[in-house]
């Protein structure tokens, strides 16, 4: 597949080794087609970089690993015509760290960022997924033993199909993947952010996660 992952950070560098190490054709997209940390995991790894647009713009399925405050106009820069149609996941969080740490989870309207996005972006289908972890576990979720959950949230079902056929792919099991239904459940993954921090604090590792234990039937 041919896969287009927005973002040069760790984030976004990370899910991307693991999509070209899977087979899949990946262009690291970013501001400038020069972007020196694009240009450096594309020698490493035999991907492709270049612009937003460019990306977008031969992709399938597009990945937004962005920050979660700009990630609005990263969408702007790739292009709508670029973007329509196609499965969009976003992994992003909108936290700002202007006041310090811990930042602050931003909800734009009252709703979640891939409202947001989703809203901006009608004929894009976007799933939110993996914003809930380390970008290390996104990836490899055997760092972390035992039984824990990713969370999928979105309004089409077949985007959300396809998305999670990726993240089998990467090793999660079906049964750990969650779905919460509608994009209005990305609220409450976004919102789990702050205490994901506190953890993270007090545990001084990322190799941990979030698992869902139910009682067994009655």
């Amino acid at each position: 597949m041919q896969i287009a992952v927005l973002g040069t950070g760790e984030v976004g560098r990370r899910l991307a080794t693991k999509l070209v190490s899977l087979g899949h054709e990946v262009t690291l997209g970013s501001r400038t087609a020069d972007n020196a940390e694009a240009v450096k995991w594309a020698g490493a790894t035999g991907g492709a970089h270049g612009t937003f647009a460019d990306a977008a713009a031969s992709a399938e399925l597009v990945v937004n690993a962005t920050g979660g405050l700009v990630s609005l106009a990263v969408l702007e820069a790739a292009g709508a015509a670029n973007l329509r149609g196609k499965v969009l996941i976003d992994v992003s969080n909108p936290l700002d760290f202007s006041g310090g740490m811990p930042p602050t989870v931003v909800t734009p309207d009252g709703g979640s960022l891939a409202e947001q996005l989703q809203k901006a972006f009608p004929e894009v289908r976007v799933v939110k997924t993996l914003n809930t972890m380390a970008n290390a576990v996104m990836v490899e979720p055997g760092r972390v033993p035992g039984h824990h959950n990713v969370f999928l949230s979105g309004d089409d079902e077949t985007a959300k199909a396809v998305v999670a056929d990726l993240l089998g792919s990467f090793g999660w099991p079906a049964d750990r993947i969650i779905d919460l239904g509608d994009l209005t459940s990305a609220r409450g993954v976004e919102l789990l952010l702050p205490l994901w921090l506190r953890l993270y604090g007090t545990l001084g590792t990322g190799d941990f996660n979030f698992s869902v234990v139910t009682a067994p039937p009655a």
